[in-house]
């Protein structure tokens, strides 16, 4: 019997722990009996109970294993280290709060039987608030425009990923990985499984604002190039016009010596114009440099503190 892999990776989610293992475990047992499974749980430092729960889950059931975060290690660098954890013949990654259709799994399996060594989980819709999803929408269309990659729209790493995508993610050894670049630069030929997106059961979301940003840029600053040539373009572009604009205007005012004015304002609107195009990049040259900071420092993934129901050494 082939033994699939479970993983979800959870933050505050004491409500929805339990719920998500009982679903998962009730769902094998009456819709898969034909595969083995193991439920791994890697927890981002929740301080809610959830690291309890998780305690009593294991002991409960052999089937389910925990890794206990020593902190938060942010949404995208522990589900990547959780899935190189696992051992299965493959590993289906999905959310704990059931907005990942557990449903989905046999659809998923039988693309994988098919032969496709990825298969991911793509929302056509969602239940979540309208305008996320807006906002979601217009990041991916604005990012395949100038990214060097294709950015599958609405795909947030919920998909099934074969024994063997699993081994060259061990073997990456990249402490900032983004998943959903990987899977497009690196990944196999891979299908696809669509779903409507259903609310959270319980709790709230915790992505916000800043969490979404850095998954954006890290995004942007690894797989783009076309902001800092849009940088080095708009600074021959404006110096080119600047320099005709002050030859023009000397020109002028040598004709016109006595009854043109030198003013103010075009010098102004030139300082602020100026100003914000070198703001602007300078900021964006933060952000990459930022990102090459983290690469070359090289830190693990995560740091554990704790893991349960394992055999043996760590990966």
């Amino acid at each position: 019997m082939k033994l699939i892999s479970i993983l979800i990776p959870c933050l505050n989610e004491v409500d929805n722990v339990q719920l998500i293992a009982d679903a998962i475990d009730q769902f094998f047992q009456e819709e898969l009996s034909g595969y083995r499974y193991e439920l791994l749980f890697i927890d981002n430092f929740s301080t809610d109970g959830t690291r309890d729960k998780l305690r009593l889950l294991c002991n409960d059931n052999k089937n389910v294993k925990a890794i206990l975060n020593v902190k938060n290690f942010g949404p995208l660098k522990s589900p990547v280290y959780g899935m190189i954890q696992t051992s299965g013949d493959c590993t289906i990654q999905m959310a704990a709060d059931f907005q990942d259709p557990i449903e989905c799994i046999p659809e998923l399996i039988k693309k994988w039987e098919e032969g496709f060594k990825v298969v991911i989980g793509k929302k056509t819709n969602s239940k979540e608030n309208p305008l996320m999803y807006f906002c979601r929408s217009t990041f991916y269309k604005i990012f395949n425009k100038i990214g060097d990659i294709e950015h599958i729209e609405h795909f947030t790493g919920f998909g099934l990923y074969d024994k063997s995508f699993i081994e060259m993610l061990r073997k990456l050894d990249d402490p900032i990985p983004y998943l959903r670049g990987i899977v497009t630069e690196l990944g196999p030929k891979r299908a696809e499984v669509e779903f409507v997106q259903p609310r959270r059961q319980h709790g709230k979301t915790k992505t916000n604002f800043f969490s979404l940003y850095d998954v954006a840029m890290l995004g942007i600053t690894s797989y783009s190039k076309v902001i800092p040539r849009i940088a080095t373009f708009a600074g021959f572009i404006t110096g080119g016009l600047c320099l005709v604009g002050a030859l023009t205007f000397f020109i002028i005012k040598l004709l016109n010596w006595e009854t043109f004015p030198w003013g103010m304002a075009p010098m102004l609107i030139s300082l602020f114009f100026l100003s914000g195009i070198q703001l602007f990049f300078i900021g964006f040259l933060g952000e990459c440099v930022n990102s090459i900071n983290v690469r070359v420092m090289n830190r693990p993934l995560v740091v554990e503190d704790e893991r349960l129901n394992f055999e043996g050494k760590k990966e």
